[in-house]
């Protein structure tokens, strides 16, 4: 029985140690946001590829210029 109580009690202390931590984290630490952006080239949003490269082939997008008829 004293083992059960000791390992017990060493389990709180270490989930008490990972309370204080992540209460330091959130109390102590302020991100910084950012803005992010990345560049996407035109030829792979259409589906282009350039010729003599294998294995470059992208499914065609179904793309009109004219609007769907929803229902």
């Amino acid at each position: 029985m004293p083992s059960l109580i000791r390992l017990l009690i060493i389990l709180i202390f270490l989930a008490g140690l990972v309370y204080a931590g992540m209460f330091a984290l959130v109390t102590f630490v302020e991100p910084t946001p950012k803005e992010v952006s990345q560049r996407i080239p035109t030829r792979e949003l259409l589906g282009e590829t350039e010729a003599g490269r294998p294995g470059t082939s992208l499914p065609q997008p179904n793309v009109t210029s004219e609007p769907s008829s929803g229902q």
